[in-house]
């Protein structure tokens, strides 16, 4: 089957690398994350990762429990490190080549992020692995991800979640709400839809990104959006 994407970003939460220990790392979730990463890298398709450090510790909650803002997003920045590194253990373990690339230089674990050196690891057909958020405080790692996602010219970001796409409300609360295959990014604005945070999301609307929104825990999710199925919620 034809591609409908060549380069994406995928954005993985830290609270899936949990599965449901609920914190930590679940090995069987991280196993089960790489062998679909492996199946999307075997299409041909160029792969950037993002994840997020939420597992570990999540730098506005602990500012919240009175830690310094700053101490606290440097703290959620090294957090993804870490996952990164597990993730990259476990393709690596699969077969599939990766590089880690740090916001924060950290040269004895992980290449510092230069986007040069990034190109060159896709045109090899290595998945890179971004850590370290944006290597700034006070913005999330949905804003790296998509910082990345444009700077490594992505068609799509792909956002895995725990439900299966954008809902007119909260389905584990509401027995009313639909999901919503589309979106425009004007309408999701206008009726109030937690897409990703404001920062990231409005850098997407102002460069044409499209997202999409699905359910990591569904087998072949990422498989069947790369061959353009309609799986999840597309903005754009």
């Amino acid at each position: 089957m034809p591609l409908a994407y060549r380069r994406a970003l995928l954005k993985l939460s830290g609270e899936a690398l949990a599965g449901g220990k609920g914190g930590g790392l679940d090995y069987a979730v991280v196993e089960a994350l790489a062998e679909e990463i492996q199946k999307v890298h075997a299409l041909g398709v160029s792969l950037g990762l993002v994840v997020g450090g939420g597992n570990i510790v999540r730098g506005a909650m602990a500012s919240r429990q009175g830690l310094d803002r700053v101490s606290a997003d440097y703290m959620g920045m090294l957090a993804t490190v870490i996952n990164a590194l597990a993730l990259q253990n476990v393709l690596e373990g699969l077969g599939v080549e990766t590089r880690v690339m740090t916001a924060i230089r950290m040269e004895s674990l992980a290449e510092p992020y230069i986007r040069r050196r990034m190109m060159r690891h896709l045109e090899k057909g290595r998945v890179v692995i971004f850590a370290g958020g944006t290597g700034n405080p006070y913005f999330s790692t949905d804003t790296a991800a998509v910082l990345r996602a444009l700077e490594m010219d992505a068609e799509v970001v792909l956002k895995a979640t725990n439900v299966d796409g954008v809902y007119t409300a909260d389905p584990r609360t509401d027995p009313t709400a639909t999901l919503l295959p589309e979106l425009t990014f004007q309408e999701a604005l206008v009726n109030g839809y937690a897409v990703m945070d404001a920062n990231a999301f409005g850098l997407c609307q102002a460069n044409a990104l499209p997202i999409v929104v699905l359910n990591i825990n569904e087998p072949d999710t990422i498989t069947r959006v790369m061959h353009g199925e309609r799986v999840g919620t597309l903005v754009r």
